[in-house]
């Protein structure tokens, strides 16, 4: 969802450029819908990572992207969000000296039990251009130390795609698919392992959910992770006996965007999903403890519940109340791409 407007805006700009698939995001319906759905063309090369441990990851990244860059140096590379293909990227780049730029740079949730804020904080510190969503990002940048003139204030690329594939989304009528009324229905997603991958927090969780979806039904996307331990925790049980939850595959970005622009509230705990929500003005419970968006709180409609079932019914009833009111963030507004694309093509020349 974010490489997929600066790919549109480098084509307008007449510029070359590629796109690597590392395949960190290896599930085939969690990652080849996406590229149908947002028109990207088929990447340059597929790295085919896949799963294992942080290092496994890591490592296997590096090792594919040196081959790569190798026998195909590019002028530039930009690297996005917080993932372990992220990091890898930049320390390969600072390693070959290829000018470098992170989109999505300076968020800080303050968590470092979280690995995508080793992740954001490795990057950061390694990169060569820091392309911001927020003045919060900007803040966070100075604190550290980096360079102002390094720091491009750009906003937030995610929300470009929103605001092209929005229409389409919504023609799609997945609520209706499901026999869901327009503000009828919440949506959650559930996987950070913090979550999931613990039993009794992820009963918790599960057990507000469960109530809350006696008074206003629920549909549940369940990402792979999430599905593998219901499974061994001997949740299904108890899953299949809530009234009101709605269990679903994964779906591709605009069935999603399609169900999520229709909710009355979103539970999650992903980080895109607070910005997403922020914009659509739907009331968003985020199901952790701290956020690397908090601007999505000072302005937006997110709200920090954790994983108390009492704070998470609470929150739930001053959404179904209409309690929750939000602005969207400057520069929050379709255009950063262009904007990212400017700036880095200006700094190259």
């Amino acid at each position: 969802m974010k490489a997929a407007p600066v790919h549109a805006a480098f084509q307008h700009a007449g510029i070359p450029h590629a796109i690597i698939h590392t395949g960190q995001h290896y599930d085939e319906a969690m990652y080849k819908v996406f590229f149908e759905d947002l028109g990207m063309p088929r990447p340059a090369i597929d790295l085919g990572v896949g799963s294992g441990t942080h290092a496994t990851q890591t490592a296997s990244v590096m090792v594919g992207l040196e081959e790569f860059f190798t026998a195909n140096r590019p002028q530039a590379v930009l690297v996005v969000g917080d993932v372990n293909s992220t990091m890898a990227a930049a320390i390969v780049c600072a390693k070959m000296g290829i000018y470098c730029a992170h989109i999505e740079a300076g968020l800080r949730s303050g968590d470092w039990s979280m690995p995508e804020e080793v992740n954001r904080a490795v990057t950061d510190t390694v990169v060569d251009l820091l392309l911001t969503p927020s003045p919060d990002a900007d803040r966070n940048l100075l604190a550290e130390g980096c360079p102002a003139d390094s720091i491009e204030l750009v906003g937030n690329v995610m929300i470009d795609t929103l605001m092209v594939h929005l229409p389409r989304a919504r023609a799609l009528d997945v609520p209706g698919s499901f026999g869901l009324p327009p503000r009828g229905y919440a949506v959650l997603t559930l996987h950070r392992p913090s979550n999931v991958d613990a039993p009794a927090t992820f009963a918790r969780i599960m057990g507000a959910i469960a109530e809350i979806a006696h008074e206003l039904p629920v549909v549940f996307p369940v990402h792979p992770r999430t599905l593998k331990q219901i499974q061994a925790s001997g949740m299904q049980a108890t899953i299949d006996a809530a009234k009101g939850l709605v269990l679903c595959d994964p779906l591709g970005y605009l069935e999603f965007l399609s169900l999520t622009s229709g909710a009355r509230m979103v539970l999650t705990d992903s980080g895109g999903l607070q910005e997403e929500s922020t914009v659509l003005g739907v009331p968003c419970l985020t199901l952790r403890e701290n956020t690397e968006r908090p601007i999505t709180i000072d302005e937006g409609t997110n709200v920090l519940v954790g994983t108390d079932p009492g704070k998470i019914l609470a929150a739930a009833t001053a959404a179904l109340r209409g309690d929750h009111r939000g602005r969207v963030p400057d520069l929050w507004d379709g255009h950063a791409a262009e904007r990212i694309v400017t700036a880095l093509t200006r700094r190259l020349a």
